[in-house]
């Protein structure tokens, strides 16, 4: 399902001033005549990211913020680099479907419905294998090999958004007052304490 707005022209490169631009769909947009190939292209998605990080995976995205062409288009994609056990942690898009395509390696993956079900469906992905998360549920992607693995998200939105939960939960700025916490997971405060002085890695 696609959720951002349909484009009424052709394309609509996105620009953060308004002497050559043109309002289109709530963005300022370049003058079409104005636009060239470097607006519709984004370099680099052969090269393995660093995934030197406390969840051991990186998330290259590529939105409309790396190419400012895929303003109004409706879609965006990400390459996922995964170290031996690497996890992309538990997270979701508030604005997009995703399709997640395995370039290599295995991975783990699934999603959890909504209330009231939170139901939770899993599949090993191998290869060349697809996956579908739908818009807004929390999913994970786990690498259980025992090499390296890639894998290619495409999301049906320019600026998806990413929230990853525990970041969101446990490191919010400022924090979630204890109290809430630990009656939401029904834990001791000095586990809440202790959770929200760790250091929530972020692999994007």
């Amino acid at each position: 399902m696609k959720i951002d707005p349909g484009p009424l022209q052709d394309f609509c490169v996105a620009i953060n001033d308004t002497k050559n631009g043109v309002f289109v769909n709530g963005k300022f947009c370049k003058d079409p005549k104005l636009a060239n190939a470097n607006d519709f292209f984004f370099e680099g998605l052969n090269k393995p990211a660093n995934t030197s990080n406390s969840v051991g995976s990186k998330v290259t995205a590529v939105n409309v913020q790396q190419i400012l062409g895929l303003n109004t288009l409706g879609i965006s994609l990400a390459r996922i680099d995964f170290a031996p056990k690497g996890l992309n942690a538990p997270h979701t898009h508030p604005r997009a479907t995703e399709i997640l395509v395995v370039e290599e390696g295995t991975l783990y993956v699934g999603f959890v419905t909504s209330n009231t079900d939170n139901r939770l469906f899993t599949k090993v992905l191998d290869k060349g294998d697809v996956f579908v998360f739908p818009i807004g549920l929390i999913h994970f992607q786990l690498n259980v090999g025992d090499g390296n693995a890639v894998a290619f998200a495409f999301l049906g939105s320019q600026n998806p958004g990413v929230i990853t939960i525990a970041n969101a939960v446990f490191g919010s700025n400022p924090p979630i007052s204890p109290e809430v916490l630990t009656k939401a997971f029904q834990v001791d405060k000095n586990v809440v304490n202790y959770l929200q002085k760790q250091f929530w890695s972020d692999n994007n």
